[in-house]
């Protein structure tokens, strides 16, 4: 049986009580260090392994040859889980996990972004490595 006397106590105790919760739109707290958030790709570093592609679980990652020794990736952040498999696989670390994961978007299609080798068509001018 709930008495109504501890009830408003615990109420009055709570009004004056430090609130638990984040002001999270507002104030952003620091990501832990091993956070795995968005996947960038370091085109200058790849040497067209594919290691990257055949670790990936959810087939997020293609990475196309463009010119000599030069490649291209298209990570596909709608499918990306977000595990960092690609990243630890990497042996020349082309790949970084970054603290990003505010990565809601109205069009599906923004979740696609292409790395290209040649920074002036690169689709990714618009994110932060």
């Amino acid at each position: 049986m709930i008495r109504p006397g501890k009830m408003i106590k615990q109420v009055l105790q709570s009004l004056f009580m430090k609130p638990a919760t984040l002001l999270y739109p507002f104030k952003k707290s620091p990501m832990p260090e091993h956070f795995r958030g968005e996947i960038i790709f370091h085109p200058e570093l790849c040497i067209g392994c594919q290691m990257c592609v055949r670790d990936c679980p959810s087939r997020a990652i293609k990475i196309k040859k463009t010119e000599d020794n030069k490649f291209e990736a298209e990570i596909d952040l709608g499918k990306c889980i977000y595990c960092a498999q690609c990243v630890m696989s990497c042996p020349k670390k082309a790949l970084e996990s970054t603290k990003e994961f505010e990565l809601a978007v109205l069009d599906k299609s923004k979740l696609k972004i292409i790395f290209s080798a040649d920074p002036k068509k690169s689709s990714d001018s618009q994110k932060t490595p």
